[in-house]
């Protein structure tokens, strides 16, 4: 007797059900897919006990022909799919039909359904797979399909459960992306008889955005969209402020699919590049439209993966159309939104007033004093008229103003002086930025002093800023060095004394193999000797004083990636020279000095955040400010 032999449908429907059926979650996402397939506009989830109790979806779709609801829960069965052709033009969720059936088989199932063209309604009754009863029933157009002791029967898969809080979070999860995709729907969700989600139906995504993510997040989210003869890109973002700490925020939908891909969440990193800090990711709906050739949706069981065929150009035009749009915005964070996130997160904490009283006065006070830091010119009162820009303090006329009041009057009438080349820390002249003429992107700010030798204070008729002036420098570095690391060429300098660089083996078999990445960022090795490189020169550009240090991170760059590209060596290479040299906190400047960074910055391409993805400018409105003294309510 052959030792191979055909397994019976009941085996094979469970083993199916383990590649289609993982959790409650699974068995949401199988059968609300199914809902929106049929057409519906309305559709409840109710659940009990995070789904093992039971799953129940009603809809008001299509339903399902009396003489078609058994054979619905037959493996393979679907009424999506008539021949090969239709398998690489997939318009629909749902068409492998292996759901109903794989859910059958580790559960109990009651369906009641009536299509739109029947006056009577079919029930049917299954446990594990097998049929119990099967008759017409009184039942409203659509689908009433409840799923009851999942995994009743394959108890070995109830113990991979997690706790009922997070197999409902799942739950929520697949439904607020269903509903993301499908604004014209109306989801509800309910768990043990208790409203968790509730879209309205009414086609805006916004409005479904507010019901995941809450009113605050939606009203800061920023539209982008971009189309090209194979794609249409378009969705929503939040603000750079707004970020989380992983991926797991990142919608992305596919002809009206959600999807799981690596390379489109780096294409929408890379549109948000320098915006984000290190380690946070974006809150991000992103929709794209194509031809259902140009997809293949058939590569996963659950169907979360897909591959495509023009891959590389649809990234680029997802990145492109992040960044267009981020070009287009103003992305200065109000200091209000910034501090209720601040309480939000904020630990109670005990202080020691006894210890340290007299240090503490003295720090308050010179905290006082280097916040109005300011330079005093001899000639006394700038002769820029009142309005220009400034606030003037309401004084008595009579009365003798303190210095800082009229330092605090003083403001730079930009049109009648030329700005005075920045220097940097050890004083030496910055060579000249070529930048292109640019819109700015921020409105002027005038300068009023500088805070604990770190922040900028400036003002203007809208309010009150605070700029970080180790970032801004850095922002205005990484705009510079980002156009140079294009032209190495040009301008390199010999050394008069060559330096060495040795390195392990296999770090230096990497090396040696993308000599050429590094020479079109400036680092020039030569062999030397048994795993070792000598450096004879570099462009006259790098950080002076740092240039041995630049070269060796680099190279450390080079060896600590995984895929590597001249773009990102490159990239690197600016953020990482951007941070050198760029002044740093506790250093006061003086007023030619900040009048010329601000003159830059309002200039960059990006003046809102350094290239870590650190705020630059912080703003207080007038009317914030107003709000904190209470002169209004």
């Amino acid at each position: 007797m052959g030792k191979i032999h055909e397994l019976g449908d009941a085996l094979s429907n469970k083993i199916a059900a383990g590649e289609v059926v993982e959790r409650p979650a699974s068995v949401v996402k199988e059968l609300v897919e199914n809902a929106v397939d049929a057409g519906s506009t309305v559709i409840d989830i109710l659940v009990k006990e995070a789904g093992l109790e039971e799953i129940r979806i009603i809809d008001n779709g299509s339903g399902i022909e009396h003489e078609d609801v058994l054979t619905a829960f037959k493996r393979h069965a679907t009424s999506k799919i008539h021949n090969e052709d239709d398998l690489f033009r997939v318009r629909t969720l749902g068409f492998r039909g292996e759901a109903l059936p794989s859910i059958a088989s580790v559960s109990k199932v009651t369906l009641q359904t009536c299509s739109e063209i029947e006056t009577e309604g079919t029930e049917v009754v299954l446990e594990g797979g097998k049929v119990v009863s099967f008759e017409r029933a009184r039942a409203r157009k659509g689908t009433d399909l409840s799923v009851q002791e999942l995994f009743y029967n394959t108890p070995a898969r109830l113990k991979y459960m997690k706790t009922l809080h997070t197999e409902l979070g799942h739950i929520t999860d697949v439904v607020s992306r269903l509903a993301l995709c499908n604004p014209t729907i109306s989801f509800r969700l309910v768990h043990n008889d208790k409203k968790v989600l509730q879209t309205s139906g009414n086609g805006d995504p916004l409005q479904v955005l507010a019901s995941i993510y809450g009113v605050g997040i939606a009203k800061n989210m920023v539209q982008f969209q971009a189309s090209s003869l194979d794609f249409e890109v378009k969705g929503y973002m939040a603000k750079p402020e707004i970020t989380r700490a992983s991926r797991h925020y990142m919608t992305i939908i596919v002809n009206g699919r959600v999807i799981r891909n690596h390379a489109i969440q780096k294409a929408i990193l890379d549109g948000f590049h320098t915006f984000l800090p290190v380690g946070r990711f974006p809150i991000c709906l992103l929709d794209i439209k194509m031809d259902p050739i140009l997809v293949d949706v058939n590569v996963h069981p659950s169907k979360l993966e897909v591959r495509f065929s023009k891959e590389r150009e649809l990234m680029e035009q997802i990145t492109a159309a992040i960044r267009g749009q981020w070009r287009k915005e103003t992305l200065i964070p109000s200091a209000a939104s910034v501090m209720e996130k601040r309480e939000q997160k904020s630990v109670q904490t005990t202080i020691d007033l006894d210890i340290g009283m007299e240090e503490e006065k003295r720090n308050a006070k010179q905290g006082i004093y280097s916040a109005i830091h300011t330079s005093v010119d001899a000639g006394g009162r700038s002769k820029e008229e009142p309005g220009k820009g400034s606030i003037h303090p309401v004084v008595d006329e009579t009365d003798v103003q303190p210095d800082f009041v009229k330092e605090a009057e003083r403001t730079l009438d930009t049109s009648t002086e030329e700005p005075t080349k920045w220097r940097n820390e050890k004083e030496e002249e910055l060579p000249a930025s070529n930048l292109e003429v640019r819109s700015p992107r921020i409105p002027p700010l005038y300068y009023v002093g500088q805070a604990h030798g770190t922040y900028i204070i400036a003002q203007n008729d809208e309010g009150l800023y605070l700029i970080d002036q180790h970032a801004a420098q850095e922002r205005l570095k990484y705009e510079f060095y980002r156009v140079k690391v294009q032209e190495v060429a040009n301008d390199v300098q010999d050394l008069l004394i060559p330096l060495t660089l040795e390195y392990a083996p296999d770090d230096f078999i990497k090396i040696k193999e993308n000599q050429n990445k590094l020479e079109a960022v400036g680092v020039f090795l030569e062999e030397f000797g048994m795993n070792s490189f000598i450096v004879r020169s570099h462009p006259t550009w790098f950080p002076k004083g740092e240039e041995k240090e630049t070269i060796e991170e680099m190279i450390e760059q080079l060896l600590n990636m995984n895929k590597i590209s001249i773009e990102k060596i490159r990239e690197e290479a600016a953020i990482l020279m951007s941070c050198k040299g760029s002044i740093k906190a506790n250093r006061y400047l003086r007023q030619e000095e900040i009048e010329t960074l601000l003159h830059d910055l309002r200039y960059a391409s990006d003046p809102f955040t350094c290239p870590h993805g650190r705020p630059i400018i912080v703003k207080f409105t007038t009317y914030e400010l107003e709000k904190m003294f209470k002169r209004v309510m």
